[in-house]
């Protein structure tokens, strides 16, 4: 942060025209449309603990801690001084400090210990640490989603679960059972598979005392995590396996840390490559279902993805709003000036898309358990929204740094940090094509998932004629032979802009974004006679003026 009351009057000239730092403003207070999207989605009991949370969030304090936790990556150290392997990750201060703010904060157990709209909450938790950090909110997704994986194998998940939804963070290299609280990871891809964990080569064979693994792992977010979940080779086919950092007899796993990875962003959270050499595991699931077990755990990280583009989406808009509310150019306000007032406000509306659909899903997720429709929605919506939302946030918060001018361009400031981390939730849990081929499987197999979801488009037709249009063109995808792995990406797209739009109309106890804001997303991304190509090219007749001053954070 800027040095306590910095000097304005130099010998040469005064710096003025300079906007104030962006600090101490409440992530969740000055949110429209994360409040909408939280109390239309049953999650309005939660308000108090997301203000509170939205609060130190904001703060000049925690913003700090994110900025130097970026500046000072985490460093691998495989030995002691003496030799001896300990495959440890050194970290930052702040990156501890914004670690225990999260997981003290809940984002990792709050969906699992909240008495009703747990996945609400944790998408609003998740949601405000992102624009603190998104780096640290990779352990915190990951042990979030090892729940429902852990599952699957009851007598583990009796000692595991409780431990991972405990709302603390103890950061100390201990055995599991000596630790407040603990994290879990993954780990599943490999070199010469990727996404194609059917692939892998790492081999688990049966022991005395469990299984023991041997193999690589490509990419294992978060290594200092107390326990990995993975997958392995048995007999029968791939398994999925619960791989502790320490041994039951309290020594040091072969869970060996070759290397971290020099990532593009989300550089406070450390990503690396790991081998096992006969480690200890704990088979979860049945032998040969690994991608079954593991799967659980991919639909709540894809979630995560989701909600962590529409936090990125709103911390870069936030700060553009900001910036151009304090800069003059031509003797107006930026905000003022009608090209910029057009960019803004498409940003404004690609964001309410974005908070909207991912907290849709958060409600489905909870309703999945007692309601076949809402787990076949979810089935489906999470791909498409995955898909959708998290490759529109790279251009979307290039275009909130381009509004900061060359300003933005500096390190100095938050926003090269977000454009670094944008691409990364459209990679995590599987890239476009990935996801596309994962939506045409659930068509195939599942028809039941896209008949929910064309009921969620259908109870919005009559609203606006633009999105009528949008849904009728939409069942041109149900012709013979229109969808296929070359149409994919273009279905999930048409998609995704019909889910964003029914996310957005208002309800009809008119919670939810208001008229204004759901009008004006139909006419910018539905009609095509009035959508442009980049944001702040729609001709489309736009409330400029109530869209920006609902989303202004002052």
């Amino acid at each position: 942060m800027p040095p306590h009351n910095p000097r304005a009057r130099l010998q040469t000239h005064d710096v003025t025209n300079q906007p104030p730092p962006f600090a101490d403003v409440n992530a969740f207070t000055n949110d429209a449309a994360l409040i909408d999207a939280v109390e239309r989605n049953g999650g309005g009991t939660h308000g108090d603990r997301l203000a509170e949370f939205g609060e130190r969030v904001g703060s000049a304090e925690v913003q700090d801690w994110a900025a130097q936790a970026n500046r000072y990556p985490p460093q691998l150290r495989d030995f002691d001084r003496y030799g001896h392997r300990i495959d440890e990750v050194e970290f930052h201060p702040a990156y501890h400090m914004l670690m225990d703010l999260g997981l003290s904060g809940g984002v990792a157990a709050g969906a699992w210990r909240a008495s009703e709209a747990g996945h609400v909450l944790h998408a609003g938790l998740l949601f405000l640490m992102g624009e603190a950090d998104g780096g640290v909110c990779c352990p915190m997704s990951m042990t979030y989603a090892a729940i429902p994986a852990l599952a699957h194998e009851p007598e583990v998940a009796d000692v595991w679960s409780p431990r991972a939804t405990i709302e603390d963070y103890d950061a100390r290299s201990l055995p599991a059972d000596r630790k407040r609280a603990i994290t879990i990871g993954m780990a599943m891809t490999e070199k010469q598979g990727g996404s194609d964990v059917r692939a892998n080569t790492t081999r688990a064979e049966q022991t005395g005392e469990g299984w023991a693994l041997t193999g690589h792992k490509w990419f294992c977010s978060a290594p200092m995590c107390d326990a990995f979940l993975t997958l392995a080779q048995t007999e029968e086919g791939v398994t999925c396996f619960l791989v502790p950092r320490w041994r039951p007899d309290g020594t040091r796993n072969a869970l060996h840390v070759m290397r971290l990875k020099d990532k593009l962003g989300d550089r406070s959270n450390a990503s690396s490559e790991i081998e096992y050499h006969g480690a200890y595991a704990i088979k979860i699931g049945g032998q040969g279902r690994g991608v079954r077990t593991i799967i659980d755990m991919v639909q709540h990280t894809r979630l995560d993805c989701v909600v962590g583009s529409a936090s990125g989406m709103r911390a870069a808009l936030a700060n553009a709003l900001w910036h151009t509310e304090h800069r003059r150019a031509f003797q107006k306000k930026l905000i003022d000036q009608p090209a910029m007032r057009r960019v803004l406000a498409d940003l404004i509306l690609e964001s309410e898309g974005a908070t909207a659909l991912a907290f849709r899903l958060a409600r489905a997720f909870d309703n999945a358990a007692r309601d076949e429709q809402e787990a076949a929605f979810a089935r489906l919506a999470t791909p498409i929204a995955k898909y959708w939302v998290c490759k529109r946030q790279p251009g979307f918060v290039y275009e909130a740094l381009e509004c900061h001018g060359g300003a933005g361009f500096v390190e100095e400031g938050p926003m090269p940090r977000y454009f670094r981390a944008s691409p990364l939730n459209a990679i995590w849990e599987g890239s476009g094509n990935v996801i596309a081929l994962d939506i045409l499987r659930a068509v195939a197999r599942e028809p039941e998932t896209l008949e929910a979801v064309v009921a969620e488009i259908a109870g919005v037709r009559g609203r606006n004629a633009a999105f009528d249009a949008h849904a009728t063109r939409l069942m041109g995808w149900l012709d013979p032979g229109a969808l296929n792995e070359g149409t994919a990406r273009a279905f999930a797209e048409d998609m995704g802009l019909a889910l964003a739009a029914t996310a957005l109309a208002p309800a009809a106890n008119d919670q939810g974004a208001p008229e204004f804001v759901f009008d004006g997303y139909c006419a910018a991304r539905l009609d095509p006679e009035t959508r442009g190509f980049g944001f702040g090219a729609s001709d489309a007749l736009l409330d400029e003026h109530s869209l920006i001053g609902r989303a202004a954070p002052f």
